[in-house]
């Protein structure tokens, strides 16, 4: 109920992590989240902070919001948040960790299922597909990220 994938990245970790933690980027990186919005007055990441992303689950409708809790909040070293659904406040967590590397960073972006009986259930009969699909987005997000900390 959980997976990881690295990718380096020739970018210094505090520039990396400012983009990422900026959840108002996210819809030039994101597989599955196409736009993002700060909640509750916020402008700016911090642990406790709230958002929301409008999601596009495997790429098809119907379109969700999901809202989500900053949980780790470290300037060039963690970003993480919780995902809910409905009156579940985290079922899935997700976070972004960036470690300096030769000439830039290592960056891991990961995710882990809540332990609850219901996400068991779930995982046991799509986990192998959906966890397919995390890993093969999860490639795509930080190769997108990686192309964009590059270039500028």
């Amino acid at each position: 109920m959980r997976d990881s994938v690295t990718v380096h990245m020739a970018a210094p970790a505090d520039k990396i992590w400012a983009f990422v933690s900026d959840i108002t980027t996210t819809s030039q990186y994101a597989e599955e989240t196409f736009e993002a919005e700060w909640l509750d007055g916020a402008t700016a990441p911090a642990v406790g902070v709230r958002f929301r992303g409008h999601v596009l689950r495997n790429g098809r409708p119907p379109a969700y919001w999901a809202n989500c809790t900053i949980t780790v909040c470290e300037p060039g070293r963690e970003f993480g948040f919780s995902v809910g659904v409905g009156s579940s406040p985290a079922v899935n967590n997700w976070h972004y960790r960036f470690t300096p590397s030769g000439d830039g960073t290592e960056v891991t972006e990961s995710f882990h299922l809540a332990e609850k009986l219901v996400l068991k259930l779930y995982w046991a009969l799509f986990g192998k597909l959906r966890g397919k699909t995390n890993r093969r987005n999860m490639q795509k997000t930080l190769e997108r990220i990686k192309e964009i900390v590059e270039a500028g």
